[in-house]
């Protein structure tokens, strides 16, 4: 993102308000409060600041953000105007489902190239998008200058497959399989666990519910 160091939860962040500026600016808004992107993006006016305290003086006291000149920075900062290649490896289910998806809300990512063992479908193009044998691997990822990929194999073939994409040359993955990969430093990952995610959302209405139906009992005392 940027030479500037900031904490993790602040960078996950800064695409929710590059996103909702967009929206901003398409509509003709000049400015914007942190109560209202605070409100659009359900992050608290509080962590808004402090993110973007991190940067300097990006607003004024009273009146708030120029929409134009927030939404160029975080251009800057996100890299906007640079086009990213990524790879993805295992063209299951998931891997179909992402790559009629790739990233089309987006500008400057996309997926340029697909690997998979099965030979009913390297060699082909889906969505768009060429699919080559494992064999291949290095040379395109070299060839094309990706150093990111998507991990959607199975759980069985994650690390090996993990270790080959890094030996090609992959300095980011983000793991769509269910186990924590092992990678030497200065490879960074990434870990997509929709099943974790779904089981927190269910503990916390879970949660709400109990929550709930407790009050409903002290009232009725």
């Amino acid at each position: 993102m940027s030479k500037i160091k900031i904490p993790k939860a602040t960078a996950k962040r800064l695409p929710l308000y590059y996103r909702y500026l967009l929206l901003l600016n398409d509509e003709g808004k000049d400015k914007v409060s942190s109560t209202e992107l605070a409100e659009a993006v359900q992050v608290d006016s509080a962590s808004i600041r402090r993110d973007f305290s991190y940067f300097g003086a990006l607003g004024k006291r009273g009146y708030g953000y120029d929409v134009k000149n927030l939404l160029s920075f975080f251009k800057k900062i996100l890299n906007q105007d640079t086009l990213t290649n990524v790879a993805l490896v295992g063209v299951g289910n998931l891997g179909h489902a992402l790559l009629n998806y790739n990233f089309k809300r987006s500008n400057n990512i996309r997926i340029s190239c697909a690997f998979d063992i099965n030979p009913e479908i390297t060699g082909k193009i889906m969505q768009g998008v060429p699919v080559y044998s494992m064999e291949e691997m290095k040379k395109q990822i070299a060839d094309q200058q990706i150093r990111i990929a998507i991990l959607t194999v199975p759980q069985s073939t994650a690390q090996k497959t993990a270790d080959e994409m890094i030996e090609a040359g992959i300095k980011g993955i983000m793991n769509f399989t269910p186990i924590r990969l092992s990678a030497p430093s200065g490879v960074r990952i990434q870990n997509v666990d929709l099943a974790t995610e779904l089981q927190t959302l269910i503990y916390f209405l879970d949660s709400d519910q109990l929550a709930e139906k407790q009050a409903e009992n002290e009232q009725n005392k």
